[in-house]
């Protein structure tokens, strides 16, 4: 790595980071950029996975008992150590997925926003849930011990990067930096939509690694590799736990092995969401063109490759529900077509496009056609009815593609809530003359959802305290967890209680 007018200059090794060493394999891939020039990188193989996992279990031994303060120093490292290579990991990061450099750097700040909170939030320590109950010697008829509890860090973790967020949902994002913040080494498969931001990404994490002394085992990468390699990491007796965001067919495929394990273990996937929204009556009156004009601008963001992509719209039948789907075509019709990150997610949108169009119960609002890796927008109508006898229409379609259901009253609309399924989102839109509506609404979405939201559109997702990132299966596999937010480092942590122990062992978090 060359320093030029402060600048870091990056050309990719194409090699894997094993325990602070870069390791070559004889098998090859080629990534597949937006644009700029194609790199070749080593493949992954079930033996660097294994060689990974041990160094990490051997790591966590220090890792695992350091202070918080030791790990909160190393997550502001890492977070430093990327805003170092800031420019360099715009360029690669922008030529491998097709994403504009603007929403890089805004993710940049974001992955590096996340570790620093991170940092602040186990230096102040309430993330432990401490408790202790005093000894009672005198009780009768039997005395009690003294009995602690604390939180303490479960092992090494995998990770899985994410296609759709190169930088804070992959090699140093959130599932990685809440997995280090709980004192738990991490091994990443990265992504093989962009292996070189993976790659200049784990070179932060490595520079920080040494700079804080730490055991290099603390953090690998394996990039590439069929899927023997992602079997051989969930099931390696070493990893105690997965992150995971991706599609539902292979995060379903990991969580099954990761439950089939001898030692089964948790794993926290993302797995999928349509993230309805309830359009209800006076609203609709009042503002419903604003409100459908609002719906095109956040179901088009970033060609529809969010997660919190709001896909249903639930909207009353009528004349001011007809002027909300015009008003929504009409600010589609603006939207110029959008390179999608790979061209497999590309087909995926098209794919899902026609299982639209071959529906006769579908009627099209608003069409286009996309080929290659560029995706144009879609706007889809069926009534209530009919979306709950088909099963498919309630599927998500990666991509900027918008359905509107058509509902004749607030009891259908209620109804129509209750058959969907998990959500990492669901939201109302109101004025307050629809109060009692809304009332009967938010039971029900609250069932549905991780995160439940008024007046809002879902895409943006605030790293908080607060935030929960999750919800009921298929969003996520784990719907007491959340993959945002200080509360994600609670994944990879459990509760031990210590009962009777001596002055002279109570050292650490056990104070």
């Amino acid at each position: 790595m060359n320093i030029e007018n402060n600048s870091f200059i990056f050309t990719p090794h194409g090699k894997h980071l094993i325990a602070g060493n870069w390791v070559a394999t004889d098998g090859k891939f080629s990534s597949d950029p937006a644009h700029g020039p194609v790199h070749e990188f080593s493949t992954g193989t079930v033996e660097l996975v294994n060689e990974a996992c041990a160094a990490a279990e051997e790591g966590f031994w220090s890792f695992g008992y350091s202070t918080r303060d030791e790990r909160a120093a190393f997550l502001d490292a890492i977070a430093d150590e990327i805003e170092a290579r800031a420019e360099a990991i715009t360029l690669i990061g922008s030529q491998e997925t097709g994403l504009p450099e603007a929403r890089l750097q805004g993710e940049r700040g974001r992955t590096t926003g996340q570790l620093r909170l991170f940092a602040q939030h186990i230096r102040d320590g309430g993330y432990l849930d401490r408790r202790t109950d005093a000894a009672q010697p005198d009780r009768k008829p039997a005395a009690r011990p003294e009995i602690r509890m604390v939180q303490r860090p479960i092992g090494p973790v995998a990770v899985f990067g994410a296609s759709n967020f190169p930088l804070a949902f992959s090699t140093a994002g959130g599932d990685t930096a809440a997995a280090l913040a709980a004192g738990c080494p991490v091994v990443v498969k990265g992504h093989s939509a962009h292996p070189g931001t993976g790659e200049i990404v784990a070179e932060a994490v490595a520079a920080a690694v040494k700079s804080c002394g730490l055991h290099p085992g603390v953090f690998s990468l394996i990039q590439g590799g069929n899927r023997k390699v992602g079997e051989a990491l969930v099931t390696n007796p070493f990893i105690k736990a997965v992150g995971f965001t991706g599609s539902l067919g292979g995060g379903r495929a990991l969580f099954d092995l990761c439950a089939s394990r001898p030692e089964p273990i948790p794993f926290f996937g993302e797995l999928g969401s349509v993230n309805p929204m309830f359009v209800l009556p006076e609203a609709l009156a009042a503002r419903g063109a604003e409100m459908g004009k609002g719906w095109a601008g956040s179901l088009t963001m970033g060609a529809g490759q969010f997660c919190t992509n709001p896909g249903i719209a639930v909207v009353p039948q009528g004349p001011e529900g007809d002027a909300f789907v015009a008003a929504t075509a009409e600010a589609l019709a603006g939207v110029a077509g959008q390179q999608m990150l790979t061209g497999g997610i590309a087909k995926a949108y098209r794919d899902g496009k026609e299982r639209f169009d071959t529906r006769n119960s579908v009627t099209p609002v608003f069409t286009t056609e996309s080929a290659g890796r560029e995706a144009n927008p879609n706007l889809y109508e069926v009534s209530s009815e009919a979306f709950l006898e088909d099963h498919a229409l309630g599927e998500e379609v990666f991509g900027p593609l918008g359905l509107v259901v058509r509902t004749t009253s607030v009891e259908e609309m209620v109804h129509l809530a209750k058959g969907f399924e998990g959500q990492l989102t669901a939201t109302i839109h109101m004025d307050k003359g629809d109060t009692p509506a809304a009332k009967a609404l938010l039971p029900v979405l609250e069932r549905k959802a991780g995160r439940v939201m008024v007046n809002n559109f879902p895409t943006g997702v605030e790293v908080v305290d607060s935030m929960v990132h999750g919800g009921p299966y298929p969003a996520s596999t784990n719907f007491g967890a959340t993959s945002v937010g200080t509360l994600s480092i609670r994944r990879f942590l459990r509760p031990v209680a210590f009962q009777n122990l001596p002055p002279e062992l109570l050292e650490g978090d056990l104070l």
